[in-house]
């Protein structure tokens, strides 16, 4: 039997108000991994950068990007394309978590290596159910790649 582990989750929201419901929404559902949030697209490249180059930092790489497109400097597509041709980060799990149900996003998204597509839904109820199945797949059913420095 594996044990799960809680890596960490990176968020990349430049929301206030939709980080602190995704936050209110993962505490209720009792999640454990550590959050990280990075509110524009240069921050996560930063943050990204720092926590793979440094050996004796105490924060791993995320296990998964749960990553709005429109952020606001370097924006989600960018960071997307970055990350997936980043032999470091490329194994990081990117779920794109955005308003846009435009098919282009949703193909470039794909083809530029996403995970997954979530739309932000604007009911309640529906946020709480999209975001329930983000947790049950991806913080708890999945295997994230071992990243070589944890051992």
């Amino acid at each position: 039997m594996t044990v799960k582990s809680y890596e960490p989750l990176l968020v990349a929201e430049d929301s206030d108000e939709d980080f602190v419901t995704l936050q209110r929404l993962m505490q209720r559902m009792k999640v454990q991994n550590p959050i990280y949030r990075c509110a524009d697209g240069d921050s996560v490249l930063d943050f990204l950068q720092q926590v793979g180059e440094s050996e004796e930092s105490d924060r791993a790489l995320p296990s998964v990007i749960l990553l709005d497109l429109n952020l606001p400097g370097t924006d989600g597509r960018d960071v997307l394309a970055q990350l997936k041709q980043d032999q470091s980060l490329r194994e990081i799990p990117i779920v794109v978590f955005t308003t846009s149900s435009n098919p282009k996003d949703i193909e470039f998204c794909y083809q530029n290596g996403a995970n997954g597509y979530l739309i932000k839904p604007m009911d309640a109820r529906e946020l709480q159910r999209t975001i329930q199945a983000f947790v049950d797949y991806w913080l708890e059913a999945n295997m994230p790649p071992i990243q070589p420095s944890q051992s």
